[in-house]
């Protein structure tokens, strides 16, 4: 997983509009990258919908959100349609940052062992560098715990 003060390497992604994202393009401003397993499933859902929720509080202290998983631009698009999402999720289909950024792990559910994206989430300064690091995610209360975080470090505008 990636250790804080890193600055990870330059990757594109397309986002759920089929638009494409550079990770260097979001310097400048703090950002926060979520990665959950699967778009649509409960808990993810539960997860993009509580960032969706303090969308508004991210954006006054100047943060940039973004949802990554594996899944299809299409299945990003349907996921974002369905619940409303309002930021852009990044479909990472060739696992290039989710294997880069040491997400891409062994999971162990109902005695099978299999590799799977461990829900996770990085908070980065507006220079790019990684502030903080949340492995393991739980979901319940942990967009809020972001955001607490985020105030912490950036402040309110």
């Amino acid at each position: 997983m990636l250790s804080i003060g890193t600055l990870p390497e330059d990757a594109e992604l397309q986002d759920h509009k089929g638009e494409t994202v550079r990770l260097s393009d979001t310097r400048g401003t703090p950002s926060v990258f979520f990665f959950y397993p699967k778009a649509s499933t409960p808990g993810c859902t539960k997860e993009a919908c509580a960032f969706t929720e303090l969308g508004a509080a991210f954006e006054a202290l100047g943060v940039k959100v973004f949802g990554v998983s594996a899944d299809s631009v299409k299945r990003q698009s349907n996921f974002a349609t369905k619940y409303e999402l309002n930021m852009p999720l990044l479909a990472d289909t060739e696992r290039e940052i989710i294997e880069a950024w040491g997400v891409w792990q062994e999971k162990k559910n109902y005695g099978r062992t299999y590799m799977g994206i461990v829900r996770s989430t990085f908070l980065f300064d507006a220079e790019g560098k990684l502030a903080h690091v949340w492995p393991k995610v739980r979901v319940k209360g942990h967009a809020e715990a972001v955001l607490e975080q985020a105030t912490a470090l950036f402040g309110a505008s």
